[in-house]
């Protein structure tokens, strides 16, 4: 999977962050197209240089409908539009184009480190069709619900996700108990959206926290269950192992060299069979090409 993209941009470029709906507007900006070009062209190189399929997100992650009602950009079809943005990257990337996946990226309504803000299954489910649709309807060739900490939300927005007929992913914020943000145990999470929502996801992810934190998750009970399910397919993660209250609003991330984070990275898929690996917060192409080096030599 991909590396960073909203961070980057925010730490980077802070300029042209959005301060609604983060680096979702920089498709419709001359520099800003020209940064995100940049990004994601770096991460489709490093998989064609390594023969290895990958997925990308559109910059949607906080383009939901009450933001964008709320911005200059109300009236837009921002997703659609990220969407066809990829695409047209996908198609410049030649035969390896073929073995890029373009996903259609959303995020739980409120602060993802604050699962109290989360909504009610029910509201979820129609808050996010809204945006589900207009990805679903651009072309994207899977959806994800991404950094979810609470599974009321998540349960609502699977159903969303379900509803458009696309693939879809969920991917939850645990901590090293192997617990949501809210309590919930991850293979509870995970077995409820299994057992309520048709179709289920084609499986869960983790993002957010370190290798290390899901490491930690993975060896406690419900970590365990998760990995014997065989629903938990990746993490895409951060370079801090500092957790969720001190990320919170963090002025500066703790990182780590390009090769420490792949060693972690690939002894996840070693011990626990993780094969959809990839960065989060503080990671850039330096990472991700040595998370690439590193699955082709295992």
């Amino acid at each position: 999977m991909e590396g960073a993209v909203v961070e980057r941009v925010r730490r980077g470029a802070p300029s042209l962050f959005d301060p609604l709906l983060a680096n979702a507007p920089l498709i419709y900006d001359e520099a800003g197209r020209a940064l995100l070009r940049q990004i994601y062209e770096e991460y489709i190189g490093i998989g064609r240089v390594h023969a290895i399929p990958l997925l990308s997100l559109a910059p949607t992650w906080r383009a939901n409908p009450d933001r964008l009602a709320a911005s200059r950009f109300a009236g837009r079809d921002l997703n659609g539009d990220a969407v066809r943005f990829l695409q047209e990257i996908r198609s410049a990337a030649g035969d390896y184009g073929a073995t890029v996946y373009i996903g259609g990226l959303m995020g739980c309504r409120g602060d993802a480190y604050k699962p109290q803000e989360a909504l009610t299954r029910e509201a979820a489910r129609a808050f996010h069709a809204v945006q589900a649709g207009a990805l679903s309807g651009a072309g994207a060739d899977y959806l994800m619900a991404s950094t979810m900490p609470e599974i009321h939300e998540a349960l609502g927005i699977a159903e969303a996700l379900a509803a458009t007929g696309c693939p879809y992913l969920v991917s939850f914020i645990v901590r090293p108990s192997g617990n949501l943000l809210d309590g919930t145990a991850l293979d509870e999470a995970m077995a409820r959206i299994d057992d309520q929502v048709i179709p289920r996801p084609l499986g869960y992810l983790v993002n957010c926290v370190h290798s290390s934190t899901l490491a930690s998750a993975l060896h406690a009970p419900p970590g365990r269950r998760a990995i014997d399910s065989g629903r938990l397919l990746g993490l895409q993660a951060n370079t801090s192992s500092m957790s969720p209250e001190e990320l919170d609003g963090a002025q500066e991330l703790a990182g780590e060299a390009p090769s420490v984070f792949a060693s972690g990275m690939c002894a996840l898929r070693t011990e626990f069979g993780l094969h959809l690996l990839g960065g989060c917060c503080g990671t850039d192409g330096g990472h991700i090409a040595a998370l690439a080096r590193g699955m082709t030599a295992l």
